[in-house]
Order: structure tokens, then C-alpha cells, then sequence
């Protein structure tokens, strides 16, 4: 008896028909790429982020929980200040880790990056509605184009700008503060013995405010007069090189307590964050970066039309104002400020 066919000398022709599909013995369902929308899921506010773990203040329950990210929200987690919705162990179970699931809509976005050349921004803080500019008028020397890089960050973000100058018991602010004469926003003066609490307080109740500043100006120390219980950790001004010291290493919201005997909860909240020494605008809008100068905006508004504002430019209203002196002492030195930005973010190059 011989095969009529035999092409792999076994005596038999193979096909896919000849493989066994082993059946699924868990009954397991394909995987699908829709995910749950965890409408029910209970909401929290992000106060702190540490190695990828996350402090989580769950609304309406006054408890904090700790969570990691679900998968979908790897790569763009949410930052402090953002509202999430929250799924798996929220209990107070010791060990308990629920996840992230989903990011609420942000009502505003304060932004920064590496230099003005890098177009890829950093989120600092979300739902943020003020910002508080901390300077120091001595130890270290305050730095007006620093101020004016917050001020247009605030003014991007849609932030309210505040200004605190410290350590005025050891020089006399005026002079530093005639330089910012013409924008309208609170000034807030303290010593460095004694905070004024009352005023800050006038100005952060019913507020989320991140406080921004130079290394070594005393944010930290401010937020820990404010939350005697906040424990930020505080540092010296290096006498050599007149720099302050990176005290705080990361962002944290801490709740403000109300001081009276009627007040009760929280009031408002404080977001600290790392002093830096550089804050880039790469990723500002142009006209807001216009607008932040708001004592020379109104003079940009009567240049000719194509007027590029920069030095140089024909008939440009900055220079006649400078000429006229109605800018004030310290209009030249505004007017400078605001054209490096302007050349800075128009080039691409670090300012």
C-alpha cells in the first residue's frame, strides 16, 4: 500500500485546518480598549505628590488617602491643586492604595519652562486663583525681571497677582516698590520678626494662592507663621554668593483654618513651591506677556499700526513716553524689562 501524496514524508498533506485551537478553559472575555467612566467615583483634591504617590484630600470626608495612577493617566498625571476622581481602597485601612482615574477640568494652569527656548512647559499647580509674589528687599537683593516673568505668568495663568515684600526691617521698600507704581495689584509689607499675619490673611481667605519666589526670600517661613502645624522646612541666605538655599524641594497644598471662634474647616488654601532662581516663559501666550505690563499697555495700545514695540522701532509710543518722562522714574527701566522679554521669547534664545 503506497500514498498517493506524501510532501512532508509522512504521508500527510498539513493546512491550518490541521491546528487544534485549544479552548479557553477560564472562559476569559478578548480584552476591549473601552474603559470604565467611573461616574459614581468619589472626588478628591492632589495636596502633595511624592514618588509617584499621591496625598489626596477626598471631598466632603475630610480624610486624606494615598494613590497611585491608573494606567490611561501615565503619561499626563495631574498635579497639586487638581480636583480627581478615585477608585479601588479609599478606606483608612493601613496600606490602603487606591488609583487616579480621572482628571476634573482645571479651572486655570500656571505653567513654567526650563528657559525661554523650551517649548515644553512644566504644570507647577492646578485651579489655582491667585498668586503671591514673594520678594525680599535685602538678603538676597530682589530682582525686578524676576517679578515681571511672575506677573506674566499670573496673567497667562489667569491668576491675581499679589505682591509680599520681606525683611523691610532690613532696608526701606519704597524705592524698589515705585518701580511696580503703576500696576494695580495688593502690596503686602513684613518684617522679618514679625509677619503681618492679619493682612495676609485679608487677602488669602477664600483664596487657593501658590506663592511663588526666589530661593531664600522666606516663603517657607511665611506659610509656617500662617499653619504654625504646615512644618515647610526654612534655610539661610549664603553670604558669599547673596543665594538663598533650596529649602522646600516640592509642591504641597496646605489648608488655611479659620481664626475666629465662629470660623470653622478651612478658609483657603496655600500652595508652596521650591524656590527657583530662573522661570521660563516659552510657553506664554505673547499678547498676555503685553498685558502683564499694565502701566505700559496702555501706552502700546497708541503705536502705530505693525509697531513691533521693540528698540529700534519707528515711532514706537514707549520711547516718546520715556522722552516725555510720563512713565516715570523708573519708566526706562520698565520699558528695558519688557522689550529683553519680548526679544527673548521672539528668538527663541535664554534671557
Amino acid at each position: 500500500m503506497s500514498w498517493l501524496y506524501e510532501p512532508d514524508g509522512t504521508g500527510h498533506d498539513l493546512d491550518e485546518t490541521d491546528v487544534r485551537v485549544r479552548p479557553n478553559p477560564k472562559g476569559n472575555k478578548p480584552r476591549t480598549k473601552i474603559r470604565p467612566q467611573h461616574t459614581s467615583a468619589p472626588l478628591g483634591m492632589v495636596l502633595g505628590v511624592d514618588r509617584g504617590r499621591y496625598r489626596v484630600l477626598l471631598v466632603n470626608e475630610d480624610r486624606m488617602v494615598d494613590a497611585t495612577l491608573a494606567k490611561e493617566l501615565r503619561k499626563q498625571g495631574p498635579v497639586v491643586g487638581d480636583h480627581v476622581a478615585m477608585a479601588g481602597d479609599t478606606s483608612t485601612t493601613v496600606g490602603a492604595l487606591s488609583r487616579i482615574v480621572r482628571i476634573e477640568p482645571r479651572t486655570t494652569l500656571l505653567r513654567r519652562s526650563a528657559d525661554d527656548s523650551d517649548q515644553v512647559e512644566r504644570v507647577i499647580v492646578a485651579n489655582a486663583t491667585q498668586m503671591m509674589i514673594v520678594c525680599a528687599i535685602a538678603n538676597p537683593e530682589p530682582r525686578t525681571r524676576l517679578i515681571d516673568r511672575y506677573l506674566a505668568a499670573a496673567y497667562d495663568a489667569g491668576l491675581k497677582p499679589i505682591l509680599c515684600i520681606t525683611k523691610t526691617d532690613l532696608a526701606n521698600p519704597d524705592d524698589f516698590l515705585a518701580t511696580f507704581a503703576g500696576l494695580d495689584i495688593p502690596v503686602i509689607l513684613n518684617r522679618s520678626d514679625a509677619p503681618s499675619l492679619p493682612a495676609m490673611r485679608s487677602v488669602l481667605d477664600g483664596q487657593t494662592t501658590v506663592v511663588v519666589g526666589h530661593s531664600g526670600v522666606g516663603k517657607s517661613t511665611l506659610v509656617n507663621a500662617l499653619v504654625p502645624g504646615a512644618m515647610r522646612s526654612t534655610g539661610v541666605v549664603n553670604d558669599v554668593t547673596g543665594r538663598g538655599r533650596h529649602t522646600s524641594t516640592s509642591v504641597r497644598a496646605i489648608a488655611l483654618a479659620g481664626t475666629k471662634e465662629d470660623e470653622t474647616g478651612i478658609t483657603g488654601w496655600i500652595i508652596d513651591t521650591p524656590g527657583v532662581r530662573s522661570f521660563g516663559l516659552g510657553h506664554i501666550n505673547f499678547d498676555n506677556l503685553l498685558r502683564s505690563f499694565e502701566d505700559l499697555y496702555k501706552v502700546i495700545t497708541i503705536c502705530p499700526r505693525g509697531c513691533t514695540h521693540l528698540a529700534g522701532s519707528p515711532d514706537c509710543a514707549l520711547d516718546e513716553a520715556i522722552e516725555k518722562g510720563s512713565l516715570g522714574v523708573h519708566g526706562a527701566a520698565r520699558v528695558d524689562s519688557l522689550r529683553r522679554l519680548m526679544a527673548s521669547l521672539e528668538s527663541k534664545s535664554e534671557y
